[in-house]
């Protein structure tokens, strides 16, 4: 090949990525990065449904278990530390694998990420505190006053974006937007974007079947060990956010098992209409692997 070759593996919540991805590993006899953004924490394991030891054991990864929760981690500095490993890989492997489902931290990699101001850590747990206090409807009617621009393409589900962005306006006086570039930034890589789906029942059923497990593991245990850290941007996600909030009482049990699993339904929903607007993602069943490994000799086949 002239260039190295990243192949990116995206796909919503439990759609069967990292099965995949240690599969094509081993053939290629490569490594695998992973970029979902609460996978690099060592403290979360059972609600980021990492690789298990042994599937670790299988195939080296890079970013899992890198940082703790005491340490906030950006997509910018993600960007920053996985261009300069892959540097090193390429050395060794013609071909790297990186997979995950957090888009941002995708793009990051694939396309560049924007440079953001150092926001003042105080201002960050204000933000934070407005959010448990007066919810995420406050925190978007100030976005929308202050970056009506990014207020229509923000995931208004997400208090982890919305947060992220008030950070910037109040923190440099100017719209979140006015920081984001439109243009990609050029990779001395070359990049194959791969994209697994199933059919919607399949997948929901398939996300049911994988809360049920993560509860039985022992899910409610991990997160009352992270609740002095509840307001860490990483805990603010599905599958953290639902029982931190039974913890304070805000719902019962079973209440907080059908939030569990209906928000992780709908997060699912939000990362496929995430990868949908990428054209570049070539798309597979995750059932068909005989299609997919066929694409893939032929693309390989061709460099």
């Amino acid at each position: 090949m002239k260039k190295p070759l990243l192949i990116v593996v995206v796909g919503a919540t439990a759609v069967g990525k990292t099965a995949t991805c240690i599969a094509l590993a081993q053939h290629l006899q490569t490594v695998i990065l992973s970029a979902d953004s609460r996978q690099f924490y060592k403290e979360m394991t059972i609600g980021t449904a990492k690789p298990t030891p042994t599937e670790q054991a299988l195939v080296p990864h890079y970013f899992i278990d890198s940082h703790s929760i005491t340490e906030e981690y950006s997509a910018g500095q993600f960007e920053k530390d996985a261009l300069h490993l892959l540097n090193k890989l390429f050395q060794e492997h013609p071909v790297v694998i990186l997979t995950g489902g957090s888009g941002l931290y995708i793009q990051a990699v694939t396309e560049g990420f924007d440079e953001m101001p150092e926001i003042p850590e105080q201002l960050r747990q204000t933000l934070n505190d407005t959010l448990e206090n007066n919810g995420l409807g406050h925190l978007l009617a100030q976005l929308q006053e202050l970056d009506a621009v990014y207020y229509e393409q923000v995931d208004k589900a997400n208090p982890q974006r919305v947060v992220r962005a008030l950070e910037v306006c109040l923190a440099t006086g100017k719209p979140y937007s006015a920081f984001r570039k439109q243009e990609k930034t050029a990779r001395p890589f070359d990049i194959l974007k791969i994209g697994l789906d199933r059919e919607r029942e399949k997948l929901y059923t398939r996300i049911d079947q994988r809360m049920d497990i993560m509860l039985a593991e022992g899910l409610l245990e991990e997160v009352k060990s992270l609740y002095p850290y509840r307001h860490h941007n990483a805990l603010q996600t599905v599958g953290y956010k639902e029982i931190i909030d039974y913890l304070d009482q805000q719902y019962d049990w079973d209440e907080c098992v059908r939030l569990l699993k209906r928000n992780s339904r709908r997060y699912a929903k939000r990362q496929l209409t995430w990868f949908r607007r990428d054209t570049e993602i070539q798309w597979f069943n995750a059932n068909d692997t005989e299609t997919l490994w066929q694409f893939l000799t032929n693309y390989l086949q061709k460099q």
